[in-house]
């Protein structure tokens, strides 16, 4: 058998395409792509650089070795390395290459090469240089032209040697920073499993999905058209300079309505336009501003950066993206939110947007604006000769949290008849499930039924109803701790589940025995030799989710409380977060819940379904009409799990040419 080798790669390019904005895809697919630099270490060796730009050449061992097996490629976001070889050696072979910003992102580190090594507590000489976003402003990028520059567009090696010199250092020492990441994690490896889901994802993000630009180029016209419109009504309707500024607005506000307005949010101004207003004015620059507040593109404008020459959109999933549970993220469109699809008929609003026919869309639809808002996933269409077919796991949080629990009375609803709002209900207030139809008074408990089964699950109270929009569903302050209080004796299993894990959670921490638990294994897993320390959760699958530097300190009950170091997602930055049984529990929910996915996705692919993106639990299928069988699909994606053959899964979906939302 041939020796194992280990190549760690670093790569700087130049492109015209700004990355940020369009994605890595279409920057590489700029004419004007370049590797610059190639730098790499080879089983450790001391790190060599390749000046490509200054006319260099890789030896060809080196190209040998970027596709044989012998030897396994590494990098920080690997994709990236993968992508820009490919266009000048063809498709490389995935399984033979790992991603070093997964593996940080699979032990509950943040994405950054940088920032991990900051988290890891990297010594200086193996922290990534600071001086790296200047250099790349200078070599990377195109430049302004200047007289003191000679009007030039680009920067080149010539240009700034000195500064040269430092970018090769650079280089270097991402490869260095790269590999002692690696090192200090090693004991904790990636899944071979999780390994093959990334590699699936880099295929699905490389195939990308359709675009309808007709639709996008008539969108932005129109809602370019509509923003002008407004804002001139308002400056003639207030007689404000910019009525656009929140100050400025807030203040004439306040003099028209005489009174004071504590902001001009959103939920703010739809409050206000609920209620009686004393101005027909104010009335009318409410709508104004809820209208404006309507009228941004930046979606489409996304799309429109991101859409690459043959008309598709790339990499707009991010692997790993969500910390700890590893669900996937958004990149660029976000599709993972975007406006949902009420209009109809839809095919009819999307002709009349790409005709630019403002006037049709305001008789036929009301609000412009929000019209196009609702339209932007219609955007995604399916290639010449194809079609999308959509299918969208049943309620999969409410089915796995019912599984993990082991609360038999909604298993049993998820095995019959699937609905979940009546059959909470039915338990809830002791009302026969056959009597919360359409037409009963006993109906308007599905309303509670509802609220409760998506607020309530991860140890939530009143104020988790209130966020959830109980409030604006009809149901009064009074109401809710009732809701709260028979929704948890309704669901006791559940209920249970969440002390149960905060209570193993507290003891593997203090005496660091692993605890098992529902299916789940709770460990402390430490490396001393690295200084590494981490909280573990063995889900059903495998895989683990990580809780770095775990430790106890005392809640404001005087209770102990669960503490590890993570990424803030107010600010951003690494620093010691308090959790607790309910959060533990949402974090393995959501978690199964996106394994059940990526097995889905792994089948679907295995049985040659082009999957061209996924949100949430929704998975959408560029296909043939001949192969558009929805049933089909909806079977693959509800077989039983291996790992978890008895939790019910259940799917359902839509066949069309362009994506919505049903």
């Amino acid at each position: 058998m041939r020796k194992q080798h280990h190549l760690s790669i670093d790569l700087e390019t130049y492109s015209s395409v700004p990355i940020g904005k369009s994605g890595a895809q279409k920057y590489i697919q700029s004419a004007d792509f370049e590797i610059l630099l190639f730098a790499y270490s080879l089983d450790g060796a001391p790190v060599e650089i390749i000046d490509l730009a200054q006319g260099e050449t890789l030896p060809q061992w080196l190209v040998s070795a970027l596709t044989d097996p012998a030897y396994i490629k590494h990098a920080y976001n690997a994709s990236f390395e993968i992508g820009c070889l490919s266009k000048f050696m063809g498709p490389l072979p995935l399984d033979q290459w790992r991603c070093t910003m997964l593996h940080g992102l699979y032990c509950g580190y943040t994405a950054g090469l940088e920032a991990t090594g900051r988290a890891l507590g990297l010594p200086d000489d193996k922290q990534k240089l600071s001086t790296g976003k200047f250099l790349i402003r200078y070599f990377c990028i195109p430049c302004s032209p200047t007289k003191t520059n000679g009007g030039r567009t680009r920067n080149y090696p010539r240009h700034d040697m000195k500064r040269w010199e430092l970018f090769k250092e650079y280089c270097i020492g991402d490869v260095v920073t790269e590999m002692e990441i690696l090192r200090r994690l090693s004991n904790f490896p990636v899944p071979a499993v999780v390994q093959k889901q990334w590699q699936t994802d880099l295929t699905i993000n490389n195939r990308g999905v359709a675009v309808d630009m007709d639709m996008v180029h008539g969108a932005l016209y129109i809602g370019a058209t509509i923003r002008q419109q407004l804002t001139e009504e308002a400056v003639d309707l207030s007689g404000l300079e910019n009525p656009n500024s929140l100050k400025q607005l807030a203040k004439w506000l306040e003099e028209e309505l005489d009174e004071e307005l504590a902001d001009l949010r959103k939920d703010t101004v739809s409050r206000l336009l609920g209620g009686d207003l004393s101005s027909d004015a104010a009335r009318r620059m409410l709508e104004i501003r809820q209208d404006l507040g309507k009228t941004s593109t930046k979606k489409y404008n996304a799309i429109e950066a991101a859409v690459c020459a043959d008309g598709r959109c790339r990499g707009l999933l991010q692997f790993y993206g969500a910390n700890r549970t590893g669900r996937w993220a958004g990149r660029l469109v976000q599709v993972q939110n975007l406006p949902r699809t009420y209009v109809e008929p839809l095919p009819l609003a999307r002709d009349l947007v790409k005709r630019r026919e403002t006037a049709g869309l305001r008789v036929l639809y009301g609000s412009v604006p929000d019209t196009l808002s609702q339209l932007i996933r219609t955007s995604f269409i399916a290639a010449p000769g194809h079609v999308l077919l959509d299918a969208d796991f049943s309620s999969i949080e409410a089915r796995v949290i019912s599984w993990l629990a082991g609360e038999q009375w909604r298993l049993e609803v998820f095995k019959t008849h699937g609905k979940i709002y009546e059959a909470s209900a039915s338990q809830m207030f002791g009302v026969p499930l056959e009597l919360i139809k359409k037409g009963n008074p006993e109906y308007a408990l599905r309303q509670r039924g509802k609220v409760a089964e998506l607020a309530l699950g991860y140890q939530g109270g009143t104020g988790a109803l209130v966020k959830m929009g109980a409030l604006d569903m009809g149901l009064s302050e009074e109401e809710l701790p009732d809701i709260v209080s028979r929704w948890r004796d309704a669901n006791k299993r559940i209920r249970d589940l969440w002390y149960a894990m905060e209570a193993a959670a507290v003891s593997v921490i203090q005496s660091g025995a692993p605890t098992g638990l529902h299916n789940i294994l709770l460990a402390r897993e430490v490396d001393p030799g690295n200084g590494l320390d981490f909280l573990t959760i063995r889900l059903p699958s495998g895989r683990k989710l990580y809780y770095a530097n775990p430790s106890l300190g005392v809640n404001q009950w005087g209770n102990p409380s669960i503490m590890y170091k993570g990424m803030d997602q107010t600010t951003k930055k690494w620093k010691q977060i308090e959790t607790y049984g309910g959060k533990l529990v949402e974090n393995c929910v959501q978690a199964i819940a996106r394994d059940c996915l990526a097995e889905a996705l792994e089948r679907l692919e295995a049985l040659g379904y082009a999957v061209v993106f996924h949100v949430h639990d929704e998975v959408v299928i560029e296909c043939t009409p001949d192969r558009a069988d929805l049933d089909r699909v909806a079977a693959i994606m509800s077989q039983p799990l291996t790992w978890a053959p008895d939790l019910p899964l259940g799917a359902d979906g839509w066949i069309g040419d362009f994506y919505k939302k049903d």
